[in-house]
């Protein structure tokens, strides 16, 4: 399929998530523009001021670096339309998915990082390309103001993942080791489910208590010695970066499950761009997969909800997969 490597991808998938730090870091310095504005709404999800600022360079550079011989189709929140790099009359090779800016919101209001996703893979038509195809990712961080340190982690499928630490004041970078969790249980530890919002907050809680229950069994009388922690960090790939370097030992989004059951259709879920990045938490052993069984496996678009459980290692999913079936089948009939 061409001269271009898979290699050549990932440093490029680099190089772009390297454009988006730097356009981020840009806009935030300017003091006339409010970031935290709502630019446009779409069907998948709301663009902000800080979105704005960053999509136009992202395009820009696709249309001056893309390799000719290898024309992409792009699957991004606020692209409307059906969009191919570098040129609209190409046939697509590949597909390129990406989350410019995921963790808008934390962002924004300075909070916590976001993270630039990107990841490739073989076009195999619009209705049939999904996560398990993706060979290529990146995944970069965004940091806040108070930040001197950001991490860029990137991977093939099968050969693993390079990930690198740079200090924002020096420009200097080093190599580092990502690795989810050793853990075998989860007393002491972070383990959560994702309820960001209102809608279907107390189903989702419900589902929660009834599997710690039943995962780590307790009474008021005989409290558990080592308390479960959550974190609700609002950003997929941020949890999904807390997973990858074991700070997190799982965590559940049933989002649109919840919604569905409880008749909140315009909640909003995990999409496929969000997650676009589990290759690598899968390349280093990590565990993701649908609650109620099969895999994690969404078409490679940008409205379908998407549901996952991410565990750190096998020994955790084992424990949890019996009692977290139980648990949603009991409270989401």
């Amino acid at each position: 399929m061409g001269t271009t490597t898979k290699e050549d991808f990932r440093r490029l998938l680099c190089q772009l998530g390297q454009l988006t730090r730097e356009a981020v870091v840009a806009a935030r310095a300017d003091a006339t523009r409010n970031l935290a504005a709502v630019a446009h709404e779409t069907a998948a999800d709301t663009i902000y001021e800080i979105d704005a600022a960053v999509e136009p360079q992202l395009l820009a550079w696709l249309s001056d670096h893309w390799p000719e011989e290898e024309p992409v189709r792009l699957v991004m929140e606020g692209i409307e339309e059906r969009t191919l790099f570098p040129s609209q009359a190409a046939a697509a090779k590949w597909v390129l998915i990406i989350d410019p800016i995921d963790g808008t919101r934390g962002l924004m209001y300075d909070l916590r990082p976001a993270w630039f996703l990107a990841a490739l893979a073989p076009e195999k038509g619009e209705a049939q390309t999904r996560l398990s195809h993706l060979e290529v990712a990146v995944m970069t961080e965004l940091p806040t103001t108070r930040q001197y340190l950001a991490d860029t982690l990137s991977g093939i499928r099968g050969q693993g993942v390079l990930a690198e630490r740079e200090n924002l004041l020096t420009g200097k970078t080093k190599p580092f080791t990502p690795r989810p969790s050793t853990a075998t249980d989860f007393l002491g530890g972070f383990s959560w489910f994702a309820r960001f919002f209102p809608e279907a907050k107390a189903r989702l809680a419900e589902i929660e208590e009834t599997f710690w229950d039943a995962i780590h069994p307790r009474t008021p009388a005989i409290p558990r010695n080592r308390p479960i922690f959550e974190d609700q960090y609002i950003s997929c790939g941020g949890y999904l970066y807390e997973l990858l370097t074991g700070k997190y030992r799982m965590v559940a989004d049933l989002r649109p499950l919840a919604y569905q059951a409880t008749g909140f259709t315009q909640g909003l879920p995990c999409h496929a761009y969000d997650l676009c990045t589990i290759l690598l938490f899968q390349e280093l052993g990590g565990i993701i997969e649908h609650p109620l069984g099969g895999p994690c496996d969404q078409l490679l678009d940008t409205t379908s909800g998407l549901v996952c459980v991410a565990y750190g290692n096998e020994t955790l999913a084992s424990r949890a997969r019996g009692p977290l079936k139980t648990a949603i089948q009991q409270h989401l009939p």
